[in-house]
């Protein structure tokens, strides 16, 4: 749990924490979208080297970025394994079963490797350079056409907000209770699916109970200072587009246009 850095804000003056908000969740999604583009080695190392650049411009250790990657380490191993040994298609290395090892199962083991964990750097620069609450705003920001709908994107963005602000309070408080149960002598790491299973019970109780006494606290103190989400509320931090968000753009459309030729070129 303690590896989980999803929400955590690092404060910083680097160059991407100045960035606009909006600027930054804008380019991580069409990153996210960018990916998929790849089709060759080249565009890979073009992906690569943007990401890396993103990452040391943060000016934040890279262990915190190795530590962020542990949590879903098995999830990227699993779907490596499902790729490399089902993929009949190409020229057949290993054969045993129904598993095949090809070339193009090797392949695309690597593309689906590089496609995870440049995903999760770049959300991980995401949230460890913006704040919770400006990232909520930038959110709010991108849905207010939706308006025109009656959808709440108000509510959608406290909600973000919220949710993004206590999680890692979450992931904290679960290690502290492990730790009281470990002290207690309830071993989590040795027996049966069904003993660690029970081992979990102790440790998801009083997790419940004490979200739900701070959700009760917090929907107490909003409304004892008369919170009421809507367009005449006036926001504390107002959002300014500056000429670094523009050049972080024109950047980004850069690395798209390169990206876009290496399909030509390869």
């Amino acid at each position: 749990m303690s590896n989980m850095i999803i929400g955590r804000y690092v404060p910083g003056n680097s160059i991407i924490h100045r960035l606009d908000p909006r600027v930054k969740l804008i380019l991580s999604i069409s990153f996210i979208v960018l990916i998929f583009l790849a089709n060759n080695w080249l565009g890979y190392v073009v992906l690569g080297l943007f990401t890396l650049v993103a990452v040391v411009s943060t000016k934040i250790s890279l262990a915190v970025y190795l530590r962020g990657l542990k949590p879903v380490l098995w999830l990227i191993i699993f779907t490596i394994i499902l790729q490399l040994f089902f993929s009949p298609a190409g020229h057949v290395y290993l054969a045993f079963g129904p598993f095949t090892v090809t070339d193009m199962g090797i392949i695309n083991a690597c593309y689906v490797f590089l496609r995870f964990v440049f995903i999760i750097l770049m959300s991980t620069v995401l949230t460890l350079t913006t704040p919770p609450l400006a990232l909520a705003d930038a959110l709010e920001y991108m849905m207010k056409p939706l308006l025109k709908i009656k959808f709440p994107v108000y509510e959608l963005s406290l909600m973000l907000a919220i949710a993004l602000r206590f999680v890692p309070t979450l992931m904290d408080e679960t290690v502290k209770v492990m730790n009281a149960q470990r002290a207690r002598g309830v071993d989590f790491a040795s027996g049966s699916i069904i003993k660690r299973s029970k081992a979990i019970v102790p440790i998801l109780i009083p997790l419940f109970v004490g979200s739900i006494q701070r959700a009760i606290d917090l929907g107490d103190a909003m409304e004892a200072r008369g919170y009421q989400g809507g367009e005449n509320r006036t926001k504390f931090r107002v959002l300014k587009w500056q000429r670094r968000d523009t050049v972080a753009v024109l950047i980004f459309v850069c690395v798209l246009v390169v990206l876009i030729a290496t399909r030509f070129i390869i």
